[in-house]
């Protein structure tokens, strides 16, 4: 049974997701549908992008990833279908699915050719569910599209390394439901520029020395629980996707406060690393 995916920044009160997923079950009775997220901010490409690159590689090979962020067809943001490490992506090509081939190469990328079949305003709906539809059934890439060899960049994605290779300069690429937040540095380029100095991370007016490998690991358990330094405990840590992640122990934006509203941290503030 074929496994379609949906990513979307459409939320939770309005009829686009139920839409959407009836138009699948209307051609396709035999399939699975899943919720990745539908509240990515607003045109958020990179927050969208962080979201699939980290949920994609659980879901079995041949699954069919709808990415619905700025997905309106025009053009200068046509429509894409990606075959990448195995699994299927239908979006705008917008810069999203570069995230993505940062690290691995696509097998086949058709720019998608079937618009004349179909009128809506809505391409989530009319596109990109025949396009899935398609491929579930078992059809080619190669029906509903023309072959491209490049897809756009999306920017500010990379971090910056000096040219005396002792600082690595990186963004905020991410915020999670905690208030951490992610930013685009991974543990391979820290281990790479660093080759095992000292360092200091400067966030704003935070600075850390040290980096976790688990939230908890910040805590001294050998201390008496009345003693030990808990809430509010900053700390920084290589995180499941191995980026580099700014937290604050067991925080709560809404009462306590988060990485993001201690720190004065938002989407691309810089985060950097200065190695001695």
């Amino acid at each position: 049974m074929a496994i379609i995916t949906l990513t979307t920044d459409f939320g939770e009160k309005d009829h686009f997701v139920g839409a959407v997923k009836g138009a699948i079950y209307s051609e396709l009775d035999a399939v699975r549908i899943v919720d990745i997220s539908h509240t990515i901010s607003p045109f958020h490409l990179t927050e969208a992008a962080y979201i699939i690159q980290n949920a994609y590689r659980s879901f079995p090979p041949g699954t069919i990833h709808i990415i619905g962020i700025d997905s309106e067809l025009n053009p200068e943001n046509k429509h894409i279908a990606v075959f990448l490490d195995g699994h299927y992506f239908i979006c705008a090509n917008n810069g999203i699915i570069s995230m993505l081939v940062n690290e691995i190469n696509p097998e086949k990328i058709v720019e998608i050719n079937i618009h004349d079949r179909v009128s809506s305003n809505f391409p989530v709906l009319e596109v990109f569910v025949k396009v899935a539809c398609h491929i579930a059934r078992g059809g080619t890439l190669d029906v509903i599209g023309k072959s491209i060899s490049e897809i756009k960049q999306l920017t500010g994605i990379k971090p910056v390394v000096n040219s005396e290779n002792n600082q690595i300069m990186g963004n905020v690429i991410y915020i999670d439901n905690y208030g951490n937040v992610i930013c685009n540095i991974t543990k391979d380029k820290f281990n790479d520029v660093g080759k095992g100095r000292d360092f200091k991370i400067v966030a704003r007016t935070a600075t850390f020395e040290k980096i976790h490998t688990h939230y908890s690991d910040a805590i001294n358990f050998d201390a008496p629980p009345e003693r030990r330094e808990e809430d509010g405990k900053k700390l920084a840590l290589w995180n499941s996707s191995n980026y580099l992640e700014l937290a604050v122990y067991k925080s709560n934006p809404t009462t306590v406060g988060s990485a993001s509203t201690l720190f004065g941290l938002g989407f691309r503030d810089t985060i950097t690393i200065n190695f001695s």
